[in-house]
């Protein structure tokens, strides 16, 4: 149980409070690569703030603030130029460092235009995503690496599904330390959806809990399960998943990788993303991809009813139905919730490590290649076939790349005699649809 002082701290992401000022030390997906493409500026929002991220003619990437410093017109319906992004109001041009490089109309002989600017922020393309830097940095400071995580930048067949959601990231970040929900919630509800529905859920996610664990790591905490019919030398409990701090989770199984993002847009919506790569350990071959593919998922029905019958969609319903921002003056804690109060504490932490003028856990300043994360790879000790209800019960069943993804999986178990459950189901449906499912690819 928190004070309202406490839950009020905890859930603040707007600058100038103890945890804003942590989340502006981090980096954030805030475009998709392929809308700037299709038209090089967007107005987003985060952390509370309205920004406009631009793509230039040479392929490099810009984020101001959205309010233009001359009459504060919006940025978002910039023109973008070879040099940056030009105000539509009076043509002020400001480039990816915020320096306001033309003002037409200004006389040239006075030093009014090195006296405005813009507090840009940096912004690069990784894995088919636009990512942006808002935080402090200057040319004595710069600002932290973008953290190449392994999901954003190992090979494989990409998608990424996404839904706004009208609550606080914490409450998010918390069911990321909270393994004992997956049998009840993912097992014991879905087993009551599918009974009423006609479908059967997958008995993987039924197993029970028979330990759960946690243990920090530099990028945040790693989350360990013991399962029915399983030991401490599983997968699900040698090598676990992580939280990695502030906003992200890390899950995979069965030749899926997949990172859970929980951007925080401002205190009471989130944009949840589920950023996953299909490549099978044993027997995948390489399929081209020259647009990562983003769909939104459904949350709410045509009677405004959650959408339970999806294990992403039952994690929402979970997730939202606590409302806009937890209670946490109310709660009651329990043994099951060791993992949740221990992110807290690290919330806690970050924030006096920021107020004392240090980085944040997890902050990188040196160039790198790749950052591997810790993942099991045998989820629920249900080896390849984990693949495949993920496709079936998972948000992926929405993906317009659906056909060509189980192919990828159902392909490259027959290659090392592996036989999965609803594979020939599998491929007949891929057999009809595979033409359409590379259109979708490039479109």
């Amino acid at each position: 149980m928190l004070t309202a002082e406490q839950n009020d701290e905890l859930t603040q992401v707007d600058a100038g409070t103890p945890m804003g000022e942590v989340l502006r030390r981090y980096w954030y997906p805030v475009a998709f690569a392929r809308e700037l493409a299709e038209f090089p500026v967007k107005r987003v929002e985060l952390l509370g703030e309205f920004f406009a991220v631009w793509r230039s003619p040479s392929g490099r990437y810009g984020i101001v603030p959205e309010a233009c410093p001359h009459r504060k017109a919006s940025l978002a319906y910039g023109v973008v130029e070879s040099d940056g992004l030009r105000c539509p109001y009076h043509g002020w041009v400001f480039d990816e460092d915020g320096v306001c490089v033309e003002q037409p109309a200004e006389r040239d002989d006075t030093r009014f235009g090195a006296r405005v600017s813009a507090q840009a922020g940096v912004a690069e393309e990784m894995g088919g995503l636009v990512w942006a830097y808002v935080g402090p940095h200057s040319a004595e400071d710069p600002a932290p690496r973008l953290p190449r995580f392994d999901t954003y930048v190992m090979e494989g067949f990409r998608d990424i599904g996404w839904a706004d959601l009208p609550c606080n990231y914490v409450q998010i970040m918390e069911n990321a330390v909270d393994p004992h929900h997956v049998e009840w919630l993912h097992g014991r509800y879905f087993q009551f959806i599918g009974r009423h529905e006609g479908f059967t859920s997958p008995a993987s996610f039924a197993k029970k809990h028979q330990k759960v664990g946690f243990t920090p790591f530099e990028w945040g905490i790693i989350k360990r399960r013991v399962l029915e019919g399983a030991s401490e030398e599983n997968d699900d409990w040698k090598v676990g998943h992580p939280l990695v701090f502030p906003y992200n989770m890390r899950v995979g199984g069965g030749g899926v990788h997949q990172m859970q993002i929980r951007v925080p847009i401002n205190r009471t919506t989130t944009r949840f993303m589920l950023y996953t790569v299909h490549r099978p350990e044993e027997g995948y071959e390489h399929v081209e991809q020259p647009v990562v593919p983003d769909y939104e998922i459904p949350v709410l029905d045509a009677k405004g009813r959650h959408v339970v019958n999806y294990v992403e969609g039952q994690d929402i319903m979970a997730w939202v139905t606590q409302g806009a921002i937890t209670d946490r003056t109310t709660e009651h804690l329990g043994r099951s919730d060791i993992g949740v109060a221990m992110l807290r504490k690290l919330f806690r932490e970050q924030m006096d490590r920021v107020a004392r003028g240090e980085d944040p856990l997890g902050t990188i300043r040196e160039d790198h290649e790749r950052i591997d994360l810790p993942c099991e790879k045998d989820k629920f000790h249900a080896g390849a076939q984990f693949a495949l209800d993920f496709c079936d019960m998972g948000s992926t069943r929405f993906s317009p790349m659906l056909d060509a993804i189980k192919k990828i999986h159902v392909s490259a178990a027959e290659r090392v005699g592996i036989e999965l459950v609803g594979s020939e189901k599998a491929g007949s449906e891929q057999a009809g649809s595979e033409k359409a499912g590379s259109e979708k690819a490039g479109s």
